[in-house]
């Protein structure tokens, strides 16, 4: 199987690959926001909730955030297209 996205069956692989990281990705965003708000907890004491929700929400979307990304870069590197925008980038050059 031909390792590029205009290939249907290869898409479906890479994007089902994408999702499986994001899933992973999610499990441990929701760990790490409930971890931070418990260490808060320990640390300081009790607080207000308001800041528990916007420390959860920022630590989850952050994690979150770069999870996406970073499947995204694996994507995009394992679906060969970082080689045809290099190749694109050398043919213009000469």
């Amino acid at each position: 199987m031909e390792p590029n996205l205009d290939n249907p069956d290869y898409a479906r692989l890479a994007w089902r690959r994408y999702r499986r990281i994001f899933g992973f990705v999610g499990l441990l965003s929701l760990t790490s926001a409930i971890v931070a708000v418990v260490a808060l907890y320990i640390a300081i004491g009790e607080f207000q909730l308001h800041a528990s929700i916007a420390m959860a929400i920022g630590v989850g979307l952050s994690i979150l955030l770069g999870g996406a990304l970073m499947g995204l870069v694996f994507l995009s590197s394992g679906t060969g297209h970082d080689e045809r925008s290099r190749d694109a980038t050398e043919r213009k050059k000469d």
